[in-house]
């Protein structure tokens, strides 16, 4: 028997250590997010601690990784979630651009604030942008408060040159700009136009000062903006005038003044007609009796609506928002083709215009229960010459 000694089996390879740098970070906010509000509560309102704190924080936080974190929390107090709601995460603080005064002095300070960050740390500088972009997305979801703070903010930094113009885009998103129903009283091309002197806050020098700088957009938008306020001004003059019970002679030299006076389109002033005598009433909530409710109320209005369509454009528009009407207010989804009959026969619309709405210009909403409801009376149309006045009757009826 040998004494050789037997040699155990040993595992062969080679053993490989991972780097630190190699391994994969799990994207948490959480620490980062209660640092900094802690921070903040600590240096409460004292803007100037506020940007020191920021300034020594960059060199222990990952700043380049939580971005958007840090500007939310700076701007809203916390994270925010899709839509511009804070999350129903309790870390946050109450010291923050939405909770400030809103004045344009603090709004400078804030504006400050974020300009020695970004100045210390630029790598952050498309991150701002970025967070100002979305912000400017969420506006419905904040207050008007919020809004207005948000404007300020952006205006100054546009003035100062600390962010691009570029980022305005995100207010030409269609559901924003429609109606202006997503501004605040005060948006950023306002703010702007508070920054000129006294004597050069026009829209006409507002106007030509961006163009002549290439910024076009920002023009175009604040114009734009003036042309919504008007329109709104306008129709709420109109309602108050109906209201009042003034005669439609009055009424129609008012609003024809208006036109000329702020370029207001016939196309335009017909929407904004339809628009006030249809808020003007309170509307039946029963299907049956809202229709014989609008004949009545529109035979008597019917005046107001022909002053302004006397272009067959004019009157495409109307049957198109008459249309919109319908559909959007779903009691009146029966009463489309009475009010078409009706404002025929009182010569607001026009054969001509009718065929057409029906054949090219009508809209998506409702499309197919409305061309089903006008089939008889568009063929009595095209055959109206050589119908009698009694089928004429039979056929609206």
């Amino acid at each position: 028997m040998s004494n050789q000694k037997i040699q155990k089996p040993t595992l062969t390879g080679q053993r490989f250590k991972t780097r630190k740098r190699d391994e994969k970070k799990v994207f948490d906010p959480t620490q980062f997010q209660e640092t900094i509000v802690q921070g903040l509560n600590q240096t409460g309102s004292d803007l100037d601690a506020v940007a020191k704190f920021l300034d020594a924080s960059g060199a222990k936080l990952d700043y380049r990784r939580y971005a958007e974190t840090l500007f939310d929390i700076l701007v809203a107090g916390g994270m925010l979630a899709p839509g511009g709601t804070l999350s129903d995460d309790l870390t946050r603080t109450e010291f923050c651009l939405f909770t400030a005064q809103e004045d344009l002095e603090t709004m400078q300070a804030y504006a400050q604030v974020f300009n020695k960050l970004i100045r210390r740390y630029k790598y952050l500088e498309k991150g701002f942008e970025e967070e100002i972009k979305k912000l400017l997305l969420f506006l419905k979801g904040f207050t008007e408060s919020e809004r207005n703070k948000l404007a300020m903010l952006t205006g100054i930094l546009l003035a100062n040159g600390n962010i691009s113009a570029s980022i305005l885009n995100s207010l030409y998103n269609e559901n924003l700009v429609k109606e202006g129903e997503a501004f605040s009283p005060v948006s950023p091309p306002c703010v702007l136009q508070e920054l000129f002197p006294a004597n050069k806050r026009s829209c006409e020098h507002f106007s030509k000062y961006f163009t002549d700088a290439g910024l076009k957009e920002l023009s175009d938008f604040a114009r734009n903006q003036q042309a919504i306020g008007s329109r709104k001004e306008l129709q709420k003059d109109l309602q108050e005038q109906m209201e009042r019970g003034d005669p439609f002679k009055d009424i129609i030299a008012s609003a024809r003044e208006e036109m000329k006076k702020n370029n207001i389109s016939e196309q335009t002033m017909i929407g904004i007609v339809w628009t006030s005598v249809m808020s003007y009433v309170e509307w039946n909530k029963k299907e049956e009796l809202v229709t014989e409710q609008a004949i009545k109320h529109l035979k008597q209005y019917s005046p107001l609506l022909k002053a302004f369509t006397s272009q067959g454009a004019s009157e495409i528009l109307l049957l198109v928002k008459m249309q919109e009407y319908c559909y959007d207010n779903i009691h009146f989804m029966n009463s489309f083709q009475k009010i078409v009959v009706l404002l025929y026969k009182a010569d607001v619309l026009s054969e001509e215009a009718i065929l057409k709405w029906y054949t090219e210009a009508h809209v998506a909403k409702g499309r197919s229960v409305f061309l089903e409801q006008m089939k008889k009376f568009v063929e009595w149309l095209k055959n109206a010459e050589e119908e009698s006045e009694s089928e004429e009757d039979e056929a609206a009826d």
